[in-house]
Parts: structure tokens; C-alpha cells; sequence
């Protein structure tokens, strides 16, 4: 029994003095640095610090190929992410705890998805930071490219603030949701300049040929 609880504090210990994100509770900050230590040791994971600014809102976006997409999201900022998740992730009656101690949305893709993306809005008004999936769903890199939710664009232009595009790949379970996680990749994520939706700017053209 001594030891185990030995490995439970030193485990917890771990994991906390590797976070690098302010989250507001301190079981998130453990999590935050054992994401930290999988996906760099056991994924590989290959990148560069997301440029986000130090205050204020933005909005991260990337392509989904799988479940691992958003641990390796967290792993690459240093500012707490709200992510946008379907509703029936949201209640997964595992991890459900976790979403709503992270500030996740959950999104009614079958009903009112203008609930969240109120949400959302409201959110990055408090100068948060939100990180979604623009495609709307896991979509291979086989796949032909489709239009882009045009959520991500109205957030950014009500808001008044810049998307972050980035784009995940190296990832071996591609197309999978859990399994994903535990099967070991050669992730990369590739972070492009910020984007500024206006007149002059078709943002959603852009983010797809980035996607």
C-alpha cells in the first residue's frame, strides 16, 4: 500500500510541475503536464509554440484526423483552451467531468448549434481563447477538401479578433478517436500566421487551402 501511494503522489507531482498552462484547478494543471510528457515522449510530437498574444481572445483552428488532435492542441499553447466538442462527446459519461472543468462548449449539431456559438462569442469577449475544428467532423488527409463551417467566421468577425490556423499530420490513427491516443505517432504541427477576417480577406477560403 506504501508504495502505491508513493507512485500516486509522485505521479501527481509529475505531472504538476510539467504543466505549463494556468488552468484554474489544480487536477487540470496535472493533467495538462501529463499531456505535455505523452504526446512529446510517446507521440513524438514535433512543433512550435502557438504565437497566441499574452491577453485578450484569439481563436485557434485546426484540421481533425483524430482523437489525438485536441491533446496536441494543448500540448502546443500556453493559454487555456475552450474547445468546441459535439454533444454526445461532451456527455461522455467518462470524461465529462473533464469538459466542463476545461470550459469546453458542446455543440447540438442536430439542433441549435447557434447556442454554442453564442457561447463561444461570449467567451472570447472576456478575452478567452477558443480551439475548434472548422471542418465539422474527422476528415482524412485522403479526403477531398469541402467548405469550411462558417461558425469560425462569424466568431472571428464579431469578436474582432485573429485566427490561428494550424495543421496536424505524422498522427498513425488517423480516422480514430481513442485509439488514436494510445497508437504511437510521429505528430508535427504546423502553425501558420494569423489570420484576420475583413472585407479583403475571404478567411474561410484561406483557412481551407491551410486545412
Amino acid at each position: 500500500m506504501i508504495y502505491f501511494s508513493l507512485f500516486l503522489v509522485g505521479f501527481i507531482l509529475i505531472g504538476y510541475v510539467s504543466h505549463q498552462t494556468n488552468w484554474d484547478h489544480f487536477w487540470l494543471k496535472v493533467v495538462d503536464g501529463w499531456v505535455r510528457i505523452w504526446c512529446r515522449f510517446y507521440h513524438r510530437f514535433q512543433y512550435a509554440v502557438i504565437n497566441l498574444p499574452e491577453n485578450g481572445s484569439a481563436i485557434v483552428v485546426s484540421n481533425h484526423v483524430s482523437g489525438l488532435d485536441p491533446l496536441l492542441l494543448v500540448c502546443a499553447t500556453h493559454r487555456p483552451l475552450r474547445f468546441l466538442i459535439a454533444i454526445e462527446e461532451y456527455r461522455h459519461p467518462i470524461l465529462k467531468y473533464l469538459y466542463r472543468s476545461m470550459g469546453c462548449i458542446p455543440v447540438d449539431r442536430s439542433s441549435r448549434p447557434e447556442v454554442a456559438l453564442r457561447a463561444a462569442l461570449r467567451a472570447l469577449q472576456k478575452g478567452e481563447i477558443i480551439a475548434l475544428f472548422p471542418q465539422g467532423r474527422i476528415v482524412l488527409p485522403t479526403e477531398e477538401k469541402k467548405p469550411l463551417k462558417a461558425g469560425v467566421k462569424w466568431l472571428a468577425q464579431q469578436a474582432n479578433c485573429a485566427i490561428y490556423p494550424v495543421h496536424l499530420k505524422g498522427i498513425t490513427g488517423v480516422g480514430k478517436v481513442l485509439e488514436a491516443v494510445f497508437v504511437r505517432s510521429h505528430a508535427q504541427l504546423i502553425a501558420h500566421p494569423p489570420l484576420n477576417c475583413n472585407e479583403t480577406i475571404d478567411c474561410l477560403t484561406a483557412l481551407k487551402e491551410l486545412m
